[in-house]
């Protein structure tokens, strides 16, 4: 819509086309111009031949003045709308071509400051009033009021109608759907129980077979909705494209290149797999839908969306705030996700910081779990809270591509999992040196492999302590200290950490694949020393280990940072230390790896 009917008659006189393209390649920037100034300037620049100057000879320069834009005519805004009401079978975008200050005259009109003005003078008003032809005197004019159609009036009329129509006159959305029956815990055992002797599997693989599992489900199968940008088979997935299909809405018009293979491609009209291309916003989009039809239309659906983590909240962190402010509900799943997990790939792909970035989100809950059953325990707790319980969350859990033997998950300890900490494993009880160690995702291994050194190379015995959510930790954190401080006269409520921590004995290191910013979060609820090691710089391409030993998140930094903490507190001889820099081949005349 973007010429008003005023220049219909101007373009009934164009026989040679002269002004239509005129109009078309005149550029916007000149056309705002235009309207800050008058007809006569228009005339001048604007019908700038002797052709189209003829055309306008009979017209007066108000009545150039007059030729609008088709945003502000409503014979042609009801026009466009009444074409795409009537249109089907596609949507129909309509764009409208509008002045910026729209009526505010000389003191915003067609101006760059429009969007600054906070009044307008008196004789813009009068302007205003007269243009509109508004029922309001001289004398009321500087009060600027309220005007109202009276009552019973055709326009009043039709504007109510109009609201009752769309269901009254306050905006209302559906907070809550009828709740889904979830499949308990123990519908997954086997991702509960340990690998298996010799049996190494990733995260990444631990999803995929929970998601598995949740698709054949006879409760819940049809409403999960796998969502990939382009990396299925990345992350283990290409087994779903057989089960379930690769959503189309032509179907298979191809004979795909692994039409013979068991898990060939297979794009499907009734396919439950979306698959966007490399697209991760038009990815998030899929997520964002199918995570608000319980609102829209009643009918809640659980999205799974799984994308390489560091292309999430860095390249749609936008998005993924609308998701959150829209209460979308489901489960954002951070594929290679740490700094140095996704070996080879380097700066582009290696992410250290999304945790940080989710962290920001108030409704966004975050995981970096190590263990299969972690994960299961987050995933099937997140459908309760958000299919049964119906809260006004979702979920980011970051996954791995690397593989190792998972244990099976220590009995009773599914709330503390759920809380972001508990005892992994405790060191042994004799008169010795203590740490407590601290982990999340892949690098608690190479904290589980310090306290071996720890107690094979120096005598010191360590707590284990994974933490598949240093974030959640810092939120309850942050909820027992406010409640402490609006509480003055009841019994203080002591945070999760501090029960865990409070009187554990020696100094406490914490690592991470991520920023030591992720892990600083707690620093506040801990009254022992705390030494946090992180992966702050830049991606790199490189192996596992040498990204970890580049990061000083690896076993023997981590040992080093122990050793170092124990001999500040005068627990053992700083000489341990040095001796430890030199039997584990630290370089000690490096750059900082946050500088390089």
């Amino acid at each position: 819509v973007i010429w008003g009917q005023r220049w219909d008659a101007l373009l009934a006189r164009d026989k040679d086309g002269l002004l239509a393209a005129r109009m078309m390649s005149c550029v916007d920037g000149d056309f705002q111009t235009f309207k800050s100034k008058d007809g006569a300037y228009v005339r001048e620049h604007f019908f700038n031949t002797p052709e189209l100057k003829a055309m306008v000879a009979d017209w007066s320069d108000r009545d150039i003045w007059e030729l609008d834009r088709g945003g502000h005519d409503p014979a042609k805004v009801y026009a466009a709308f009444h074409a795409a009401a009537n249109h089907n079978g596609q949507p129909t975008v309509i764009l409208s071509k509008t002045i910026k200050g729209y009526g505010m005259g000389a003191s915003g009109e067609a101006l760059y400051t429009s969007h600054q003005q906070k009044k307008m003078s008196d004789d813009s008003l009068k302007h205003f009033r007269d243009r509109y032809e508004l029922p309001v005197s001289d004398e009321q004019l500087h009060d600027l009021p309220y005007l109202t159609f009276p009552e019973g009036s055709k326009e009043l009329n039709y504007m109510q109608q109009r609201r009752n129509d769309l269901g009254g006159h306050l905006p209302s959305r559906r907070t809550k759907s009828y709740a889904l029956d979830i499949p308990p815990l123990s519908e997954f055992k086997s991702l509960l129980e340990a690998s298996g002797e010799g049996r190494e599997i990733s995260t990444t693989m631990a999803f995929v077979r929970m998601l598995n599992i949740l698709t054949k489900d006879k409760n819940i199968g049809g409403r999960i909705v796998p969502i990939v940008p382009d990396e299925s088979r990345t992350f283990g997935m290409e087994g779903m494209f057989k089960q379930l299909g690769i959503w189309s809405q032509v179907g298979q018009l191809y004979t795909p290149q692994d039409a013979g293979q068991l898990m060939s491609y297979k794009e499907d009209k009734h396919g439950q797999v979306l698959q966007e291309g490399i697209n991760e916003a038009g990815g998030l989009c899929d997520w964002i839908a199918a995570g608000t039809s319980y609102s829209t239309n009643n009918v809640p659906m659980i999205p799974f969306f799984i994308y390489y983590s560091m292309f999430g909240f860095q390249r749609v962190g936008d998005l993924i705030w609308a998701a959150a402010d829209q209460r979308t509900r489901g489960f954002l799943m951070g594929g290679t996700a740490g700094r140095t997990t996704l070996n080879g790939e380097g700066l582009q792909h290696e992410d250290g910081h999304s945790h940080l970035m989710s962290a920001t989100v108030p409704n966004c809950v975050s995981y970096d779990p190590t263990f299969a059953y972690e994960l299961v325990v987050i995933i099937q707790d997140g459908m309760r809270r958000m299919y049964v319980e119906q809260e006004d969350i979702f979920y980011y859990i970051t996954v791995m591509n690397e593989n190792y033997s998972h244990p099976a998950m220590p009995e009773g300890m599914e709330s503390d999992i759920l809380k972001g900490m508990y005892c992994f494993k405790q060191g042994a009880k004799k008169k010795a040196p203590r740490v407590q160690l601290l982990g999340s995702g892949v690098i608690f291994r190479e904290v589980e492999f310090a306290a071996e050194l720890l107690r094979n190379d120096w005598g010191v015995e360590s707590d284990l302590w994974s933490c598949p959510s240093f974030t959640e930790l810092a939120r309850e954190g942050r909820l027992c200290e406010r409640w402490n401080r609006l509480h003055p006269l009841e019994p203080a409520k002591l945070s999760h950490v501090a029960k865990c921590l409070g009187n554990a004995e020696g100094p406490i290191i914490a690592a991470s694949d991520y920023t030591r910013a992720f892990a600083e979060q707690i620093r506040a609820y801990l009254t022992a020393p705390y030494k946090v090691l992180g992966t702050d710089g830049f991606g790199r391409s490189d192996t596992r280990s040498n990204l970890r030993k580049f990061f000083e998140v690896d076993r023997f930094h981590v040992t080093v940072a122990a050793l170092k903490s124990l001999a500040d507190l005068g627990k053992i001889d700083k000489v341990k230390v040095a001796e430890a820099i030199t039997k584990y081949g630290i370089a000690t005349d490096v750059t900082a790896p946050w500088l390089t």
